[in-house]
């Protein structure tokens, strides 16, 4: 989930053009000679044809009084306008609070957040760079789970990253790393588990309750499923191959149908340093190991994004040094297969810390955003949805060899629950077709595309699910545009996911690092200012599919785009093909979640494109259904004069009525995040890594920051002149009605 222009997704350029295979790409397409700078504007109200008409869902909870009386979707609050301001802007009637910014003490023992770099204690702190959030009802009395409750839970989430130089007085160190900022930087990724309570409509976070907890990159996690004990996973830590020590780069999550944390994995392998020469010490350019690490974007003679290792000879440091530095054969005695620890779908317990934390390894390894459980049927298996967040990476689904038991929607046992349905099933990887179908391709070794595959000699079914990337290359599945966050309707059962951009798609790609445009990507175009020269899928778009029959275990599907990301001016035949106007034009589509009591559809942005426009958003739509639209070809002229002609399928074209924005975050952040209260009348939305372009150079001089928030909102140390945090913000409707359900005529900023 990483912004175009953003520091991190600098760092992660290589990783993200490691799949140098020659399957098909998908992608926005857009003739070359248009820009943004020179489009006439599209007039306000020309979008075209409303989506759907309204239908109702069942209530879930005890939210409206415990009815089950169906909530007509109908938004009827003041659309948000594009924004440069510091602040978040949420429409008029709603109220938006920040409830738990980055390093806020968990703990009374833990001081005050100074917010000045001098902070320690990151253990009982919460993390940077919040991101995937869910929150689990807990009873009156906070010892257990209470699905009707909402004045009470817990908030489970992410820390996906770190604006580093926010962290230390003076900002970062170069390397060699002192081990205290290393530390610190380590203790401010993982996981927040955090007890929330609302008192006359207004929610605090408790310190000192005993649900508050973090889990951090030291964290002792079990390795479940097929991989466990397999010798891709022994290291010094855990000769066994049972274990490994915490969780990184933790992008999005959801919960699973038991009531359990579900986080994913994303871009563990920039943390990990990686020797020159070190092919030489594993057997050659064309050994195994080799193979796999160039293809999971950690080629030999690659820099750690943060340098941990060089912090001291401590264990805990020498774990990001994955060179080989041992004798041993297996590597037992160093940490030359640690990254293939991670790269998982990381389930955790929030009601039940005594319970251990499980890495599913039947879901696979590649750059998790995330994991969402299709709708569940009784006597079915459960289908769990995942993307693959790199520039020509894939779309997978699992499906359980366990058929769903409704009786486990509320287990003794949580995790033995996961267990059930989790470390058993088959893996498949998304194939997309001109005609608007697709196809599930399974993932196992019987396949002899698999067996025989001549890049990368596979051993044994964990090896495919380690190395699932080079599996899904050799059965050819679609290379796709950064599949991001996905969200599966809570009525239709249709999947949705955010193909965030991705500037290496091009109408003639250029070696194997870019991808020609195709049905399902079908968009490269020039658009200013950071791509005024270099076409590619600049603003992303968001592709659906439904399954066959509705069958969660299903191998063959429709699909359609939902929509395409675009500002409003641009051309409305190449670029701006949803026809969104003023109040509905957005870039880069990041979060994705279906709220289960309204049914709207909550889009967040994470853009670099449109950011001299407006800042980071959030929109909310009411989606119809696949093929609620047609087809239609885009068009474009080669170098040589001649044209080419992508068909594509695409959705209904929204209006206001059921597509507007409805936040606007401050300077340089993304919205990532966002869940409920069970009755819908509170949501919870993560503002990450506002203010995170500053250098070293400029720690010093705060007039220097883009941003100041939430310190110029009044929220913790600071002031206007304070160090941008990441933090959790809950918005409410002032008269305590449903969000997103009507609204009035100002807005309200903060």
């Amino acid at each position: 989930m990483n912004a175009i222009t953003s520091q991190e997704t600098k760092q992660l350029a290589d990783a993200e053009d490691c799949n140098t295979s020659s399957n098909p790409s998908m992608s926005d397409i857009v003739d070359a000679r248009f820009s943004r700078r020179n489009m006439l504007r599209v007039g306000f109200g020309t979008a075209g044809a409303a989506v759907l008409g309204s239908f109702g869902l069942t209530a879930c909870g005890g939210g409206d009084g415990g009815s089950s009386d169906p909530v007509p979707l109908a938004m009827n609050f003041i659309p948000v306008p594009k924004s440069l301001a510091d602040r978040v802007t949420v429409p008029a009637g709603y109220t938006a609070t920040v409830l738990y910014a980055g390093g806020d003490p968990l703990r009374s023992a833990t001081p005050e957040f100074r917010n000045d770099g001098t902070d320690t204690d990151w253990d009982n702190r919460a993390g940077d760079h919040h991101d995937g959030i869910d929150f689990f009802p807990l009873n009156t009395t906070g010892t257990g789970r209470d699905l009707a409750n909402s004045d009470r839970g817990i908030l489970a989430m992410n820390h996906e990253a770190l604006s580093d130089q926010f962290l230390h007085e003076r900002g970062v160190t170069p390397n060699p790393r002192p081990a205290s900022e290393a530390d610190k930087e380590v203790a401010a990724h993982g996981l927040s588990f955090v007890e929330v309570r609302r008192t006359n409509n207004r929610f605090a976070y408790v310190r000192d309750s005993a649900h508050n907890r973090r889990v951090t990159p030291l964290t002792p996690i079990q390795l479940n499923g097929p991989v466990r004990g397999n010798a891709l996973v022994k290291t010094k830590f855990s000769p066994a191959g049972f274990d490994t020590r915490g969780t990184i780069n933790n992008c999005g999550s959801s919960s699973t149908p038991w009531g359990t944390f579900f986080s994913g994995e994303e871009n563990w392998n920039g943390y990990f340093f990686r020797a020159a020469g070190d092919d030489a010490r594993r057997g050659g350019s064309t050994a195994r190991s080799v193979v796999s690490l160039n293809r999971y974007g950690k080629p030999q003679n690659s820099a750690s994004r943060h340098g941990w290792e060089t912090a001291g000879p401590d264990d805990k440091y020498q774990r990001w040094d994955s060179s080989v530095r041992g004798t041993s054969v297996d590597g037992t005695d160093d940490y030359r297969n640690e990254l293939n620890a991670f790269g998982y779908m990381v389930e955790v317990d929030p009601y039940d810390r005594t319970q251990a934390i499980r890495k599913r390894t039947a879901l696979g390894r590649f750059a998790h955003e995330m994991g969402v459980f299709g709708l569940q049927r009784a006597g079915r298996p459960l289908a769990v949805y995942m993307g693959d967040d790199s520039r020509g990476e894939y779309i997978y689904k699992f499906v359980s060899t366990a058929n769903w038991d409704p009786a486990d929607a509320n287990p003794t046992n949580r995790i033995a629950t996961g267990d059930k349905y989790l470390d058993s099933g088959r893996l498949y990887v998304a194939r997309f077709s001109a005609d608007g179908s697709g196809t599930w391709v399974e993932l196992n070794i019987a396949n002899p595309q698999i067996a025989n595959y001549a890049t990368y000699r596979f051993t044994d079914q964990a090896d495919v699910l380690v190395n699932a990337r080079l599996a899904a290359d050799a059965v050819g599945a679609t290379k796709m545009d950064r599949p991001e966050w996905c969200a599966v309707h809570p009525v239709t059962g249709e999947v949705y996911y955010t193909l965030t951009n991705n500037t290496s798609r091009k109408v003639e790609p250029v070696g194997s690092s870019q991808q020609a445009v195709d049905p399902a990507n079908p968009r490269a175009y020039l658009d200013a200012p950071t791509a005024a020269s270099a076409p590619g899928n600049i603003n992303g778009h968001i592709i659906r599919f439904r399954e066959n029959g509705n069958d969660p275990a299903a191998t063959s599907f429709t699909w359609d785009i939902y929509l395409f990301g675009a500002e409003s001016i641009m051309d409305p035949n190449r670029v701006n093909i949803s026809g969104l106007t003023a109040d509905t034009d957005f870039s880069s589509p990041d979060g994705l979640w279906f709220s289960p009591k309204t049914g709207f559809l909550y889009i967040q942005t994470d853009d670099g494109a449109y950011t001299d426009v407006t800042n980071c958003m959030m929109l909310v739509g009411r989606p119809g259904t696949v093929g609620d639209g047609g087809a239609m070809t885009i068009e474009y002229t080669k170098a040589d004069g001649s044209r080419l002609t992508v068909p594509t399928r695409v959705g209904a074209k929204p209006t206001i009525s059921t597509l507007r924005r409805f936040l606007v975050g401050p300077k340089d952040c993304e919205i990532t995040g966002i869940t409920e209260t069970p009755d819908g009348r509170a949501i919870f939305v993560n503002i990450q890594h506002p203010g995170e372009s500053i250098t070293r150079a400029n720690i010093g001089n705060p007039a220097s920051y883009t941003s100041h928030w939430p310190a110029n909102s009044g929220y913790g140390a600071g002031g206007a002149l304070g160090r941008p945090r990441s933090a959790t913000i809950v918005i409410t409707r002032d008269n305590g009605g449903l969000i997103a359900a009507d609204g009035t005529a100002v807005l309200n900023s903060f």
